[in-house]
């Protein structure tokens, strides 16, 4: 089917009463950024780019003077559609350009560039991505806490009363994401007091991770009205289960046959999709540093009890049918890899994910062994473990820093950028002192 023209989506969009396009891309460290734009200027956006200052902008590492000191963000038409939010706007995701030419430290151009690569085989990437997040609000002490202060089960997996007392915030979730064409699965309390969970389905690569942004946009925006905060923060509560952001990953081949899935093969895998989860595995500690990309990101992955009693911190480097406990869970001819959290750069997260799963078939890496227990069990019994993930940003870093082949792969540019934001934020925070320090040593000695 032929797509409308430039001028046809213009139209259309002054038909819905729309005046201002909302120019869109993604920083660095994930976080939607843009501007407003007349929608008499759409045309020059999509085809030079809406303007921003490059050194402003977290991680493009553009000068400061020169022809590439100004970042262009060239909208992409197909991404066009009115906020159901914000009468009036339009939403459209941007590509990032300098001089002219495809920014390299641009996070979707990254993805794009993988992308490209596999389409070179004629394979095509399908992700699902499950967004947990927590609703919070700042008492008038400064201090954080869940928005909802009657939401104090010491188990709250699926708590119908917390649910109702929160269906205003879930119902405009509801409405405004079907309004942009999410098509809807099931929306839930998790495992954490404050913490929920909305699904909804798969889609190519690309578009997914777009697409999980304009959540990020509408969830903010909608939280807000309800005068709470909607929180990426991997784990804000001590002593309760953090929120992950799960890929789950299906590879289609030019026939759009599955190219991981076998239901007679070993996991429900075929010897790709093993290969595939050996990438994984095999590039976990530098996937680690992309996929959980703050301090706050390794509070998650530490293997620490529960409140609720139950934790889903995939710590192990490990493999298994519909193991939970394990770092890759496979699931029914697909691989859910349990690893990103919501702080991570969606676009950055995938190419990696990506990049390290190709490696894994490309030099033919053996399968790893499958887990067939719960490995909380299995560390509590005081049996010897798996290799596990870094226990810190530092360490995450570090084994990104050493891994030429997913830094290659992936943008050896946009890692250098990376490397220096992220290793500047955890010099930061090992200069802080925490509450726990001086309850613990002011007056020990």
């Amino acid at each position: 089917m032929a797509q409308p023209s430039l001028e046809q989506r213009i139209q259309t969009l002054r038909e819905q009463g729309v005046h201002t396009v909302m120019a869109t891309f993604t920083d660095l460290h994930g976080v939607p950024k843009g501007k407003l734009l007349p929608l008499e200027g759409l045309p020059d956006a999509v085809a030079v780019g809406a303007g921003f200052a490059g050194p402003s902008i977290w991680g493009t590492g553009l000068p400061r003077m020169g022809a590439r000191s100004e970042y262009f963000g060239r909208v992409v038409p197909e991404s066009l559609r009115p906020l159901p939010w914000l009468p009036g706007v339009a939403h459209a995701v941007c590509d990032g350009f300098a001089g002219g030419e495809p920014l390299e430290t641009c996070s979707r151009q990254l993805l794009q560039r993988q992308l490209a690569r596999l389409r070179e085989r004629g394979w095509t990437l399908h992700v699902g991505i499950e967004p947990e997040f927590f609703l919070l609000r700042r008492g008038n002490d400064g201090r954080w806490g869940v928005a909802d202060g009657e939401d104090r089960l010491d188990k709250p997996s699926y708590d119908l009363q917390a649910i109702v007392r929160n269906h205003g915030f879930l119902d405009d979730m509801r409405r405004h994401l079907t309004a942009l064409g999410f098509e809807l699965q099931q929306m839930d309390h998790e495992d954490a007091t404050g913490q929920y969970e909305i699904n909804y389905r798969f889609d190519e690569a690309l578009a997914a991770a777009d697409r999980y942004q304009l959540f990020k946009l509408t969830a903010h925006a909608v939280a807000q009205a309800h005068g709470s905060t909607f929180s990426c923060m991997p784990k804000p509560l001590a002593g309760a289960p953090g929120s992950g952001l799960h890929f789950h990953l299906s590879l289609t081949d030019a026939q759009g046959a599955a190219v991981m899935a076998d239901p007679a093969g070993a996991l429900g895998l075929s010897l790709a999709g093993h290969q595939f989860a050996a990438g994984l595995l095999h590039h976990a500690d530098a996937l680690a540093a992309l996929c959980a990309p703050t301090v706050n990101s390794y509070k998650r992955l530490a293997s620490s009890a529960s409140a609720s009693g139950t934790t889903w911190s995939p710590v192990w480097k490990t493999v298994g049918d519909n193991n939970r406990t394990c770092l890759v869970r496979t699931v029914a001819g697909r691989i859910e890899w349990r690893l990103p959290d919501p702080s991570c750069n969606v676009y950055a997260a995938l190419a990696a994910t990506l990049a390290a799963g190709m490696d894994g078939i490309d030099r033919g890496l053996s399968p790893e062994p499958p887990c067939d227990e719960d490995l909380y069990q299995r560390q509590a019994s005081g049996q010897a473990m798996p290799p596990r993930l870094p226990r810190d940003l530092h360490d995450a870093l570090a084994a990104l820093r050493s891994d030429a082949i997913l830094c290659d792969d992936v943008g050896a540019a946009f890692c250098e950028q990376f490397w220096l934001l992220k290793r500047a934020e955890w010099d930061a925070y090992a200069q802080q002192v925490s509450d726990w320090e001086l309850r613990r040593y002011a007056d020990a000695s």
